[in-house]
């Protein structure tokens, strides 16, 4: 009778924590009683827009039509490979009409119109940093753009990660829900520059170090690693004086930002060449508060493969 009693209480205490784990991995939302009666800042919802890169993977082609947001980027990872979806204004086939509300939870929840965990191919994990009135006015941005109506396609990921509720498993681990606080002992223009590379411009997503579940691993942060979809090694972005960018004055990385040359003379490609498209339609001001924020960020060793 007591082996009973213990079994049937160890069931009720795995039936419990079974249910506290659902429950903590429910899809996130954002109440609507945070999105206060305001009026949109359409320039600053056009910095967001660029700081963030949407045109990188959404346009069809960011170099000459930055604005047409019909999606179809693919990213080919070990996870399977993910689609950017059209968000252009469209009403069925973008995001035409989706509420202020769905827009703001998918950016700093990862959680989509339909209450699905989205997957962290899309940077919600750094955009969660965001300020709200910044991806309210990012979203009236967007609104002002062209229509596209061409039809997102399904991502094509591999078990058992096509399962979405695995996902909220995934945020319990790397999702610390945190906002950004400025630093009270740093002045304005470093502030700013924390603000936008650590948010929206969502550097360390590609600078960083990721482990076998593709969370971020803390002491890899910014210091490079390999590229997702197996191309190579993104470069790092610490201050280490070997590896990263020691080096470079705030006057190299300025330049970097608005025309993408590099100290030595030559010039970025690939994917930072359509982030540099991004950071030159900025502020000369953000490019610099930018650059005096990379400076300062403490040095890390990559583990940058040995080359021939």
């Amino acid at each position: 009778m007591r082996l009973v009693r213990f079994a049937g209480w160890g069931l009720g205490v795995v039936a419990a924590g079974l249910i506290g784990l659902f429950l903590l991995t429910l899809p996130r939302t954002v109440p609507a009683s945070v999105l206060l009666p305001r009026t949109a800042d359409l320039t600053n919802g056009a910095t967001m827009f660029n700081i963030g890169g949407c045109a990188s993977c959404h346009a069809k082609d960011p170099k000459s039509a930055p604005h047409d947001l019909g999606g179809g980027h693919v990213l080919k990872t070990k996870f399977g490979a993910f689609v950017a979806p059209n968000i252009s204004m469209h009403p069925t086939a973008g995001i035409g009409s989706w509420t202020e509300q769905e827009f703001v939870t998918a950016m700093v929840e990862g959680v989509g119109r339909k209450g699905e965990h989205l997957y962290p191919s899309f940077p919600y994990t750094s955009y969660r940093r965001m300020r709200i009135d910044d991806v309210r006015d990012l979203f009236a941005f967007m609104k002002t753009l062209p229509a596209n109506a061409a039809p997102s396609a399904p991502h094509a990921i591999d078990f058992p990660f096509s399962i979405r509720w695995t996902l909220g498993l995934w945020k319990l681990l790397f999702l610390d829900g945190k906002p950004l606080e400025p630093s009270p002992d740093r002045d304005a223009i470093f502030n700013r520059g924390a603000y936008l590379v650590e948010g929206p411009g969502h550097c360390a997503e590609c600078h960083s170090r990721r482990n076998l579940l593709g969370g971020i691993e803390a002491g890899g942060r910014m210091a490079g690693g390999p590229n997702a979809e197996g191309k190579g090694f993104v470069p790092n972005i610490t201050q280490h004086p070997r590896d990263g960018l020691g080096p470079w004055s705030i006057r190299d990385l300025e330049l970097l930002l608005e025309n993408g040359g590099t100290p030595s003379g030559g010039f970025v490609a690939d994917e930072m060449e359509e982030v540099v498209l991004n950071t030159s339609r900025l502020s000369a001001q953000d490019r610099n508060a930018m650059a005096v924020y990379l400076k300062q960020i403490a040095p890390l060793a990559s583990q940058r493969p040995s080359r021939p």
